[in-house]
């Protein structure tokens, strides 16, 4: 862009934006006007060197007029996609709608306690897909072992001891022992050396939803501080 363009946008262009698009376009999601004028004006900002280019003249009221209308109708610096749920081209044409964490969904009638959306949402339980493909693994892991080895997982996960295999199919505790190594290997040699910590990881959902939260507990505290 030559130096002459850069001052016909600051200059003419950017106040006629500011004046306008407050009154004109609709805010999506965590947008506000400002943020829209500096959207608008690397939007402007690229029709004017394009333009340039392109040998023509227009006046700084069509470049305005133009980058007006492309914010109305959903269009951003960044691209103006239609599929993606986050752009503001599927939201204001009513494809996607975006809900806030904090929004309140439910309100007890006794206690008058709110519920949150985020309330709904969380729990304590594992992901289903980390559950679901732990199954998988588990189960073809089984299907490789002997019979006396399926009975020593199945006692231990249900609480019980190795003599209480031993007991079951008539053998000493030493030699349940050895099936006890063997199993210890056949599960590193399956699962990994990092079996354990993989059990007891968090998912990475579960880790945006807690930081989501404690930075939105934060910006209460601020709020209530200030």
């Amino acid at each position: 862009m030559s130096p002459q363009a850069g001052w016909i946008l600051q200059d003419q262009v950017v106040p006629r934006l500011r004046s306008a698009i407050p009154r004109v376009a609709n805010q999506v999601g965590a947008e506000d006007s400002e943020e829209l004028v500096q959207d608008a004006t690397a939007i402007a900002a690229k029709m004017l060197h394009n333009v340039e280019l392109a040998g023509k003249q227009v006046t700084p009221g069509n470049i305005a007029y133009y980058t007006i209308q492309h914010l109305k109708s959903g269009r951003r610096s960044t691209g103006s996609s239609v599929v993606d749920v986050m752009a503001a081209h599927t939201q204001l044409n009513g494809s996607t709608r975006l809900h806030s964490l904090n929004e309140v969904v439910a309100e007890d009638e006794f206690g008058g306690e709110i519920f949150e959306l985020q309330d709904v949402l969380s729990n304590d339980r594992e992901d289903p897909a980390t559950v679901a493909a732990r199954k998988l693994d588990s189960d073809k892991f089984l299907d490789q072992l002997s019979h006396i080895e399926q009975l020593v997982v199945e006692f231990l996960s249900a609480g019980k001891t190795l003599r209480d295999v031993a007991r079951q199919v008539g053998v000493g505790d030493s030699t349940m022992q050895h099936y006890r190594r063997q199993l210890a290997v056949k599960i590193l040699e399956f699962m990994g050396a990092e079996v354990l910590q993989d059990s007891v990881r968090m998912p990475g959902w579960r880790i945006n939803l807690d930081c989501e939260r404690e930075a939105q507990a934060c910006r209460n505290d601020r709020r209530a501080l200030a």
